[in-house]
């Protein structure tokens, strides 16, 4: 059928366009302690947040009715896609939104939860299959026939093979976070986000090539990119904790909660080096007792 000519792990496309439009943060100096209580339900935000819920529970519910409850989308696929819309959703619209511009710790928590909580649960969820049967049988035909063009699967293998996805992931974060682009992304809304929807599309390619290897040598290569990227990651999060001084002009007169910006920027690089690093760890472990199953070590004999 057309729409499993669709990839079945893609909400790299479609996922990040529905971040373009997420707010800039608000100017430095506001009082943090007054953004804590501030959701920000900014419609270019919140409407293509409803718009992808409401084409996965449609597409579904047709999936369903016509395979079977628990066919083609499993229940445990489907809880995947729900946990990983609410973490996104959180990270967009609660107050840890409207905190990040006022802190640049809760600016991190903010990315960390797209890009190592979000993401792997949307690779989880499958949610392409779902939103192509909430289209009609001409708009999925239309979807197949792009999917399957030269420029489409050319650009789609280069991003999700495992040194695409690293590639892609390594340079969107270290190169985000250079002072001048970090700094533009705080001063103008369409760079901020362009800079969100860079670190949700990376991430969805890198977690795309970790999580579905279906060789030996496939959990081998997945677990070296687990593992070089929770270095480098760790090391730029070393890199804001041990700074001398604060990199970020924007967050030098925001000082709230009682930490100084430098204060601030070493929290935060502890959020990306402990917390971010351990969801690695996580994963590696998950990779590794999924190869050693008695299930899959016959399947990949």
């Amino acid at each position: 059928m057309v729409h499993r000519a669709l990839p079945r792990l893609s909400l790299a496309a479609i996922a990040a366009a529905a971040v373009l439009p997420a707010m800039a943060h608000h100017p430095a100096g506001v009082e943090a302690a007054a953004l804590a209580s501030r959701w920000t339900f900014d419609p270019w935000v919140t409407l293509p947040l409803a718009a992808s819920l409401a084409l996965y529970v449609v597409g579904l519910r047709r999936l369903w009715a016509r395979a079977g409850r628990g066919r083609g989308i499993s229940g445990r696929e489907a809880a995947c896609f729900a946990a990983g819309w609410l973490v996104l959703a959180a990270s967009l619209v609660s107050p840890i939104d409207a905190l990040g511009g006022a802190l640049f710790s809760m600016h991190m928590v903010q990315h960390e939860l797209m890009m190592v909580v979000a993401a792997p649960f949307f690779v989880l969820s499958r949610p392409v299959e779902a939103w192509t049967w909430a289209m009609s049988p001409s708009w999925r035909r239309s979807a197949g026939r792009i999917t399957r063009g030269r420029f489409f699967a050319a650009a789609w293998r280069t991003l999700t093979e495992p040194r695409g996805a690293w590639i892609f992931h390594a340079v969107a974060i270290w190169a985000w976070h250079i002072p001048p682009l970090f700094e533009a992304a705080l001063a103008n809304e369409g760079v901020h986000a362009l800079q969100h929807a860079t670190f949700l599309a990376s991430a969805l390619a890198f977690w795309a090539s970790v999580i579905t290897p279906a060789t030996r040598r496939g959990d081998a290569v997945a677990l070296a990119s687990l593992f070089t990227t929770m270095l480098h990651t760790g090391a730029l999060g070393a890199l804001l904790t041990f700074a001398p001084s604060a990199w970020y002009a924007h967050y030098l007169d925001a000082a709230a909660f009682g930490l100084t910006p430098l204060e601030d920027q070493q929290l935060g690089g502890l959020v990306m080096w402990v917390p971010g690093g351990l969801a690695y760890v996580i994963a590696g472990l998950v990779l590794v007792g999924s190869w050693l199953s008695p299930r899959r070590a016959g399947a990949l004999r």
